[in-house]
């Protein structure tokens, strides 16, 4: 009866890890399409005088690459500047603004990582996960050798962190990718590297197949 018991306990737990986050993400995401889409919605109904579900969607990524587009020249980058030092002088408002911002541009930055690399960090016989920004130029440094610039994010908030200038030989590039790498950090380490591996390996083959 234990035995039955510890079974059906064990697999409703796995059941409801497996359920919680997939029914959560599909909640989340409708709610935040429904809520996009019914105030973009309802400035287009006004106009056009009819409601086409998805339209407002639609409307917000055209707006988006408009706006992406625009703040690329240099009149829209001043502007863009302007508006970003009137958000973080506004009382309230700056707190939001900042830290989402800052979530978006670690993030952002984050596709222009060159691996991810284990340091002996915060110190000897321990070890962080960190990744490569690049190589550091050691004629400006005063640096001899070769050496690295690694950001090691805390966790489970990579949006802060330290910048460590390593030799390149204390730096040890591990085989996954800087996702999978964030993917670690953020889970606390709850999701092994073992895991990854063999997440990686499964994307590989599936890739293989396709092609």
């Amino acid at each position: 009866m234990k035995k039955l018991k510890n079974f059906l306990k064990k697999n409703f737990i796995t059941g409801l890890l497996v359920v919680v986050p997939v029914a959560v993400t599909v909640f989340v995401l409708k709610a935040l399409l429904i809520w996009i889409d019914g105030i973009l919605g309802d400035i287009e109904r006004d106009l056009l005088g009819h409601y086409y579900p998805g339209l407002g969607i639609i409307t917000l990524l055209l707006l988006i690459f408009v706006i992406g587009t625009i703040s690329a020249n240099y009149i829209g980058n001043r502007v863009l500047h302007a508006w970003d030092r009137l958000m973080r002088r506004l009382p309230l408002v700056r707190g939001i603004y900042s830290t989402v911002r800052q979530m978006m541009e670690t993030f952002s930055t984050a596709q222009n990582f060159h691996g991810v690399g284990l340091v002996e960090y915060p110190r000897k016989g321990c070890y962080s996960i960190g990744f490569i920004t690049g190589q550091v130029d050691d004629r400006i440094m005063g640096l001899s050798g070769i050496y690295l610039s690694v950001f090691v994010p805390t966790t489970p908030n990579p949006t802060a962190g330290f910048l460590l200038l390593l030799p390149e030989n204390e730096v040890r590039k591990l085989n996954v990718t800087v996702d999978q790498g964030m993917k670690y950090i953020v889970s606390l380490g709850l999701v092994t590297m073992n895991e990854i591996q063999a997440e990686k390996l499964l994307q590989e083959k599936s890739g293989e197949a396709v092609s």
